[in-house]
């Protein structure tokens, strides 16, 4: 095993997987949450929720909403035109009942990232905390970024410093997200900090 990710392993919670969760609603409720504060983003998202019945942003009523009424309740131009991409790419592509199962996570990402306003790092979450995907490396995320330069001595400065991560990264596979995951914890708790 890695010498510097063991004491991580050791000191912190395995990461469970999460159970139940859907594509969809996770993509549109991450654009909500971009750039914004949990409370913040989490008042919006709970706004946003009471224009639907149940509860559900039910596809074919997001794609029919104004998008002046998607801004009253907090969101920006911007985010209400992604949700709605989201909404209209998922009826379009039937992909309601779609079995992802049967994708590898290029082509989920290749798919994912078709819709305007998902980019990489949005549909690589996707992978990770939704379809619990167990070999995913997010390299363009900032906090694993931090942990890695932080643990492993990388420096931004050296112009190769992804390829370096990258190779860090593939000493971890087939459990790239797992890994990535305990980088996070590691952040947030300090366990394991010198």
């Amino acid at each position: 095993m890695d010498p510097i990710m063991q004491p991580l392993v050791a000191q912190l919670e395995f990461p469970a997987p999460t159970e139940g969760r859907n594509p969809y609603v996770d993509l549109v409720r991450t654009i909500v949450f971009q750039q914004l504060s949990v409370k913040a983003a989490q008042t919006i998202f709970e706004r946003f929720l009471t224009l639907f019945d149940d509860h559900w942003p039910n596809p074919q009523r997001l794609v029919q909403l104004d998008l002046e009424l998607l801004r009253s309740v907090g969101l920006s131009r911007q985010k209400a035109t992604y949700v709605k991409n989201v909404a209209a790419f998922f009826l379009e592509e039937n992909l309601d009942n779609h079995n992802w199962d049967a994708q590898n996570e290029e082509s989920v990402l290749q798919l994912l990232t078709r819709i305007k306003g998902v980019g990489r790092w949005t549909a690589e979450m996707i992978l990770m905390f939704t379809l619990n995907r167990p070999d995913v490396f997010p390299l363009g995320d900032l906090g694993i970024q931090t942990a890695i330069i932080k643990l492993y001595g990388v420096s931004k400065e050296d112009k190769d410093w992804k390829n370096q991560m990258n190779a860090i990264a593939n000493a971890w596979r087939p459990y790239r997200t797992y890994a990535s995951k305990y980088l996070w914890l590691y952040l947030d708790t300090g366990v394991g900090k010198a």
